[in-house]
């Protein structure tokens, strides 16, 4: 029975030091942090969407409705023709991977973004916004340590 027992307690420390991961990958605070985007001086708040986080002592994900839904009732940002959008986290580390599209209904279109930044549209409308961020794992491919989904709208006048 002890022999068991012993062999069982070894099992469930291997399987609890393996649900920790690395620690040294963890990120800080108990979700994603927030994130601006700057037009000129002014500085803007996005909204946080989706997101699944692997802190020092728990994981969580938390799934939400999309830039649209997320943005109901927020007026969208004023922007002019082509004008630079750029983004502002406070957050060491920065993410490692991006991902930036705009939704018209239906129509889904990707943006490019260089330097953390991009052009708002040549055409009169509004755009939502959805900014996704992946901390990738340096140690493991396809390990992704937290990510998040943020929501802004721009109005090109």
């Amino acid at each position: 029975m002890k022999k068991w027992m012993l062999v069982f307690l070894i099992g469930i420390s291997i399987i609890l030091s393996g649900c920790g991961g690395n620690t040294s990958s963890k990120l800080s605070g108990s979700k994603p942090p927030e994130t601006n985007i700057q037009i000129g001086n002014e500085t803007f708040q996005t909204t946080l969407g989706t997101y699944c986080w692997s802190s020092k002592f728990k994981g969580v994900c938390v799934d939400t409705a999309g830039p649209e839904v997320l943005l109901e009732g927020k007026e969208p940002i004023v922007v002019q023709p082509g004008e630079e959008v750029a983004f502002a986290m406070d957050y060491e580390p920065l993410p490692n991977e991006v991902h930036v599209a705009y939704y018209q209904g239906d129509k889904e279109t990707e943006v490019k973004v260089e330097n953390h930044r991009f052009k708002a549209p040549e055409e009169k409308g509004v755009y939502y916004y959805s900014y996704g961020v992946w901390w990738m794992d340096e140690n493991e491919e396809n390990v992704s340590n937290g990510d998040a989904f943020y929501a802004f709208a721009l109005e090109v006048k």
